[in-house]
């Protein structure tokens, strides 16, 4: 057996989501590898939606544009019951959101990442499965089976991004409660020749005498002509159940996920478009197709002492609303900035712990809501359809009362702005000393880890300075600093400055008075200071980065 020791992190499953924390890793400085038992990337369209919270993840990261200009938009949902057209959802949201909604084949999602990740000279090792692992105190020693035999791979960290069958989550011993959806679907990626509304879903259903639905069909447009990832319930004959004569094959008692045996033939989709296509259509040009299962379930913790888990080996649901892959890379984005900072000696003991603190809830909270709307529908949701859209994009999603997130900041006059813990909202407007055209926030914000923003007057840009020195010793120089001033003043300060010429981020952000924000690596605000000072800022820094 081959013995290595090369890696901060060994991270199982490169699906998006252990594509997205190899990235994250890499681009903040850590070491990582990345394996996958798969030999080649699979090429079924199987999570396509793409939140726009996604995309300002990707836009921190520095690839949106790859992503932009491979995905198509979301513009909303046409919706029939038992033939009916019924209202239409027009997905929209505010200006200052700086992305839509878009769809993108998880094929193209992972050779995106894939291929960004290569820029930093790390690949995936294909054919390779991680088979055991044991932690004590100082690391993790892994037992690998790669196509040339057995290697043991000692790294800092472990991360299982394994998927809903997740090897680290059995070999953790962490518990997985939830149950399975009695329904099997049919998956399947065609081409139509409806002229429905281009860029919107199509969700047609049929209710029975007693009202219950026991027939369906969801259509998500892809890239290409009239192309569309299709599902629907499946017929007697295709059902995997049946076909293991009953129960579940699956060794580890998670129906989720892509079933083997017989998949649907083009035949089997025309059937149900012949029955539920709000216009008559002919399916071709069937790319793949597949019986698939859904679970809900949800981890007890995620993760233990140097091992994490996350996306579907942490939380698994129904697609409703796109919400598991994207749930998924905020688990990875959350967990790398703390994993890198930790393998480079500047985090806080307890930092890695935030891990469970900040993304559990979310988890747990996207699994009752998923489940619910799965069975009475988005439109059955009680909250009001503007706050409804922007948690389905998953702006909403926040980290107010983390151990890691500063105390609350009482709201003033011309509006609260955003708080501890709450997503850094974009603005625009901002210019430069140099730069003549207007910037927005996220400009500032891309390709950087921890940033200190100063909002102010020219009078602060000796605090100013002061702050950003306190910051850049406390973090072990991982916190830079830039400075946003009212239009017009003076600099004042040898920081990098911004003038709010339009009065955007006084607006968005809620701030008269000179005001520290601490925006972290994952876009989430840290703390909000204001007045700001040294010792409120070296608090706040001390619960975060090792500064003994």
């Amino acid at each position: 057996m081959v013995h290595t020791d090369v890696a901060d992190v060994l991270i199982a499953g490169a699906g998006p989501v252990g594509l997205t924390a190899a990235v994250e890793l890499r681009r903040l400085g850590a070491t990582c590898r990345l394996v996958d038992r798969l030999p080649a990337r699979l090429p079924y369209a199987k999570a396509v939606g793409i939140q726009p919270r996604t995309l300002e993840i990707w836009d921190r990261m520095g690839l949106v544009r790859a992503a932009l200009e491979a995905a198509v938009p979301m513009r909303g949902q046409l919706t029939y019951i038992n033939g009916a057209e019924q209202a239409r959802l027009d997905l929209a949201l505010p200006p200052e959101v700086p992305y839509g909604f878009a769809a993108l084949p998880q094929y193209e999602t992972e050779r995106i990442l894939e291929e960004f990740l290569t820029r930093f000279g790390t690949g995936i090792e294909r054919g390779t499965e991680l088979v055991s692992f044991a932690q004590d105190a100082d690391g993790v020693t892994s037992r690998l089976v790669t196509p040339s035999g057995e290697e043991e791979v000692r790294s800092r960290f472990l991360v299982g991004c394994d998927g809903a069958h997740s090897v680290v989550r059995r070999e953790l011993g962490l518990t997985f409660e939830g149950g399975a959806f009695p329904e099997e679907y049919m998956l399947a990626d065609v081409e139509v020749d409806w002229d429905l509304p281009r860029g919107y879903g199509v969700r047609a259903m049929h209710h029975g005498a007693d009202g219950a639905v026991d027939d369906l069909l969801v259509c998500i447009p892809l890239p290409g002509e009239r192309r569309y990832r299709m599902s629907m319930l499946v017929p007697p004959e295709l059902s995997a159940s049946r076909q293991a004569g009953g129960g579940d094959r699956r060794r580890d008692g998670v129906a989720h996920g892509l079933e083997g045996g017989p998949t649907p033939s083009l035949s089997d989709i025309q059937a149900v478009l012949d029955r539920l296509a709000p216009q008559p259509t002919t399916a071709s040009a069937m790319r793949w197709s597949s019986v698939f299962r859904i679970s809900h379930r949800l981890v007890d913790r995620y993760g233990d002492g140097r091992v994490f888990v996350a996306g579907d080996a942490a939380h698994i649901h129904p697609p409703t609303g796109a919400q598991g892959m994207n749930t998924g890379i905020q688990d990875a984005y959350n967990l790398a900035w703390k994993l890198a900072l930790a393998a480079q000696g500047a985090a806080h003991p307890r930092l890695l712990t935030s891990y469970d603190a900040e993304r559990r809830p979310v988890g747990e909270e996207v699994v009752g809501r998923t489940v619910r709307h799965a069975a009475e529908g988005v439109q059955a949701d009680p909250t009001d359809p503007a706050t409804l859209l922007l948690r389905e994009a998953q702006l909403l999603v926040g980290y107010r009362g983390s151990p890691i997130v500063g105390r609350p900041y009482p709201s003033r006059d011309n509006g609260p702005g955003p708080q501890p813990g709450d997503r850094a909202p974009d603005c625009g407007g901002l210019t430069g000393e140099i730069t003549e055209y207007p910037l927005r926030l996220y400009d500032l914000l891309r390709d950087r880890g921890h940033l200190l923003l100063l909002y102010g007057n020219g009078d602060a840009g000796k605090t100013f300075d002061e702050l950003a020195t306190v910051a850049r010793e406390l973090s072990q120089d991982k916190v830079e600093a830039c400075a946003v001033l009212a239009d017009g003043e003076p600099a004042g300060t040898r920081l990098p400055v911004y003038h709010d010429g339009r009065g955007e981020f006084r607006q968005r952000y809620g701030v008269q008075d000179p005001t520290a924000f601490v925006v972290r690596a994952d876009g989430y605000l840290g703390a909000r200071l204001s007045p700001p000072t040294a010792q409120e800022l070296a608090a706040h820094l001390a619960g975060v980065f090792r500064t003994g």
